[in-house]
């Protein structure tokens, strides 16, 4: 009897019941994101710029046919329109703009949502293309693939240095240094919520973080437990990948209905985006170094509390290309997991999953997790967890972290405060 339900939903012309649609958003949201991640390994903004551009069009499409939460660009009145044929059209335009390539899996998953025909088709269709063309004249110019030259400055106590060998990367190169000029999807600029600044290379702060990270984030880890090596390596993947997967299986298991779910994918994605450009803006004003940096240069760093080991290597052996404070991964992480609680629940326990994740740096390789889930009492609790992982990994200060995580928590209250509001 399941089989031959699910074969009806992949009929076209026949109607998908209300607990089944959600679907949809789900499937075109897992078929983007893998064609992102084939591209590019989310080394760039495109992937979860797209998916932000994609799922706002398909919450427009339906919010047309039945107004229940702010647009973000079309303004609309469809009522007698189809929604799963306009959002599935919506997310069609988009996917195939960005990732022209990828048209004949588009057009088959389009192909499956296909209404019946007649007027209702036809307009269900139309409304579908008007959002994806709303969304995308308000997306243009943003600069999302934007280069930015970076200058080196001279070395010394806590400025940004990467020691190429530990990096894997060319000479001079410096990742994301664009990022923190791109235009949000709804903070008002990139700036709206700078951090301060990191502690002093000679003040006690920096010393006990200085001191932990050297214990706990090194190779050999003398006082890391078995879980934090764990979970330092299980939150490596990109919030792109992991966080979707998990709304994903939260929509699922949730039941919800086809306009919630397009809305969470919206307001997940947008929270990320803007998350990691309000990260990267800090990064570039502060400039801080890694703790690979620090704890290689401790001799002279002007802080005789701190102690040269030549031979620190961090867990995973690798440090990536740009500066250190605040935490990216905190910062979206914190951005992400604050959406999904006004979603499911500020209280709401889960299990997430994380299969494979790169040995080391981007291109390292993949290696399986063991095991690949970890549960939590809270989205708070996962996304400070997530934050963390990174003191225990070897590539961030703990005030690196609890900034990021800081951050991410004020891009993601705002983002619910100004944007697909209830009505």
């Amino acid at each position: 009897m399941k089989m031959v339900v699910v074969l009806a939903l992949l009929m076209p012309g026949v109607a998908w019941p209300a607990s089944q649609q959600a679907s949809v958003v789900v499937e075109w949201n897992e078929r983007l994101l893998a064609a992102a991640e084939a591209e590019d390994a989310f080394l760039t903004l495109k992937g979860v710029r797209t998916a932000a551009m994609m799922h706002l069009a398909m919450h427009d499409a339906l919010n047309a046919i039945k107004h229940e939460y702010a647009p973000y660009a079309l303004r609309q009145d469809a009522p007698n329109a189809d929604p799963i044929v306009a959002a599935s059209q919506a997310a069609y335009e988009i996917a195939s703009n960005q990732y022209p390539k990828q048209s004949d899996q588009w057009q088959a998953l389009l192909a499956r949502t296909a209404g019946a025909g007649g007027s209702a088709q036809t307009s269900s269709v139309e409304l579908g293309k008007a959002a994806a063309a709303a969304v995308l004249a308000r997306r243009k110019g943003d600069q999302w693939d934007q280069q930015a030259e970076y200058r080196f400055h001279p070395m010394g106590p806590g400025v940004y240095a990467e020691f190429r060998e530990h990096s894997g990367t060319p000479e001079g190169f410096v990742f994301g240094a664009g990022w923190a000029t791109v235009k949000p999807f709804v903070l008002q600029r990139p700036d709206q919520f700078r951090v301060g600044p990191p502690p002093a290379i000679d003040s006690p702060a920096y010393t006990a973080a200085f001191a932990e990270v050297k214990d706990v984030g090194g190779l050999a880890g003398r006082t890391r437990t078995a879980d934090q090596t764990h979970l330092a390596m299980w939150w490596k993947e990109f919030v792109e990948a992991s966080h979707n997967r998990l709304a994903r299986d939260l929509v699922v298991r949730d039941r919800l209905d086809v306009r919630r779910a397009a809305r969470l994918f919206a307001l997940l994605n947008m929270s990320i985006f803007d998350g990691y450009i309000s990260s990267f803006d800090s990064k570039f004003v502060y400039n801080h170094w890694r703790p690979y940096t620090a704890i290689h240069w401790a001799d002279k760093d002007g802080n005789p509390a701190t102690a040269l080991d030549a031979k620190w290597d961090n867990l995973h052996r690798h440090t990536y290309a740009f500066p250190s404070y605040p935490s990216a991964h905190g910062t979206v992480c914190g951005a992400a997991m604050t959406v999904m609680a006004d979603t499911f629940g500020q209280k709401r326990k889960f299990t997430m999953v994380i299969p494979e994740v790169d040995k080391a740096g981007p291109g390292s390789g993949k290696i399986a997790m063991s095991p690949p889930t970890r549960s939590f009492e809270s989205f708070p609790d996962a996304a400070l967890e997530c934050a963390l992982s990174r003191v225990y990994l070897g590539i961030h200060f703990r005030y690196d972290s609890v900034a990021g995580n800081e951050l991410g928590n004020n891009v993601g209250r705002y983002t619910l405060k100004e944007s697909l509001v209830p009505l």
